[in-house]
């Protein structure tokens, strides 16, 4: 399958994420992880997938030198609500903030996932519709104090307790949502190979 297509080339999967990087695993895909610290600043006049390609391409120039062989995988995911982009919460209250503002009512998960190397870059991104009910305070107080969302863009992941009592409906990727769309990635992974 993919993994025997991609066998002459390097993946390098730039994401600390462990749900990403689990995704890798499962899709059967070898891969080494490398890290660089970005300034994740966007211009405010982006919108939607503007911003997670934005950034998606922003984290892969922190690599300055590939080898022939390697594809560098950078990505990012926000939460679009109201016409306004909400990232990882910084304390507790704008956890709080951001899981009230989402209850009850429909947001998207928007992620973004760049392809480089030295030949090339290639960028696709996904969209997901998600509805939550209407949650109580004591639920938002405990999900935060039980599972500290603080690394999640708009405060919560669906694969958790949040996502169990408290998610109504999507319409589109669910491993969009937990941030990254599988289904685009091995697609365009096999495009790249079968080049």
């Amino acid at each position: 399958m993919l993994k025997e297509k991609l066998k002459n080339y390097n993946i390098i999967l730039a994401s600390g994420s462990p749900r990403r990087q689990a995704f890798f695993k499962d899709l059967d895909i070898d891969y080494t992880i490398q890290v660089k610290e970005v300034d994740e600043k966007y211009n405010s006049d982006l919108n939607r997938e503007e911003i997670t390609d934005f950034l998606s391409q922003l984290k892969a120039s922190a690599f300055k030198s590939l080898e022939t062989n390697d594809i560098l995988i950078t990505s990012d995911t926000i939460v679009w609500k109201e016409n306004s982009a909400l990232g990882k919460p910084k304390d507790s209250r704008e956890a709080k903030e951001m899981l009230k503002s989402l209850s009850g009512k429909f947001h998207e998960v928007i992620t973004s996932v760049c392809f480089t190397s030295k030949e090339f870059q290639i960028r696709v991104n996904d969209t997901t519709k998600v509805w939550f009910k209407a949650l109580t305070e004591e639920e938002i107080d405990y999900y935060i104090k039980t599972y500290k969302p603080f690394d999640k863009a708009g405060s919560y992941g669906i694969q958790e307790w949040i996502g169990y009592i408290g998610i109504e409906k999507i319409e589109g990727c669910y491993f969009n949502v937990m941030g990254l769309p599988t289904r685009l990635v091995y697609k365009t992974l096999t495009e790249i190979a079968e080049r």
